[in-house]
């Protein structure tokens, strides 16, 4: 197979997968038979063929897919409009703690926002494959350690952590999470379960969710368009 080949099969996949493909799904559409180089090369080239389009080619957590570009995303909603799941305060900020934080314990948690943290909401973050327990802290009852997933990098369209906003970039206590809410796929109910109420909420975590919250409003070119099968 010659080079022009190979890149015609790595843009029809990439076109047609359901989520991000890595370096290692790809190449075993070879059969493991080109080097991981040559398709990292040959996806930089599908980059550059695809500049100036509608559609990008680009890197997630999890690896490479095409995603409509930001400028796009008003003409779109018109085709595909957004109802997005409305995710309760406590929902976000327990996600915002553990992604700018992280590793973190449920004390960790609790002890920034100043109320227990409901096991249903960790339980749903884990299902939905946002975090994860990465290891177990060397203290009394050694408390699970928690972090982010790759899963949630790409729902969010960001390549790495990095790309999230500085903690406390938006400060303002009146900004909603209504971004982050839109961007984030949907699970569970509406009804999300709430905490127990603090005599204080303390404004890390809304600073927190607010950066989050930023976070996605500056991804919303990862909400691509259906794929073409």
């Amino acid at each position: 197979m010659n080079t022009h080949e190979a890149k015609r099969v790595l843009e029809t996949a990439l076109i047609c997968a359901s989520q991000a493909m890595s370096i290692a799904d790809l190449r075993r559409l070879f059969d493991d038979t080109i080097a991981a180089d040559t398709v990292r090369a040959l996806i930089e080239e599908l980059r550059a063929d695809w500049q100036g389009r509608g559609v990008e080619l680009v890197q997630l957590g999890q690896g490479w897919r095409f995603q409509s570009r930001a400028e796009m995303q008003p003409f779109l909603e018109r085709l595909y409009p957004e109802k997005p799941q409305k995710y309760s305060r406590a929902v976000l900020e327990t996600l915002a703690i553990i992604a700018y934080r992280q590793p973190v314990t449920r004390g960790d948690i609790e002890e920034i926002r100043g109320v227990a943290v409901n096991t249903q909401i960790i339980r749903q973050l884990e299902e939905r494959g946002w975090i994860e327990v990465i290891g177990h802290r060397e203290a009394p009852g050694r408390p699970a350690l928690l972090a982010t997933t790759r899963q949630f990098l790409d729902d969010l369209g960001l390549a790495s952590l990095e790309a999230l906003p500085p903690l406390g970039e938006r400060a303002d206590p009146m900004l909603q999470s209504d971004g982050l809410q839109q961007r984030l796929p949907e699970f569970g109910t509406a009804q999300e379960p709430s905490d127990r109420p603090a005599e204080q909420p303390d404004a890390h975590a809304t600073v927190a969710a607010q950066d989050v919250s930023s976070s996605a409003r500056s991804a919303q070119s990862a909400a691509a368009a259906p794929p073409t099968h």
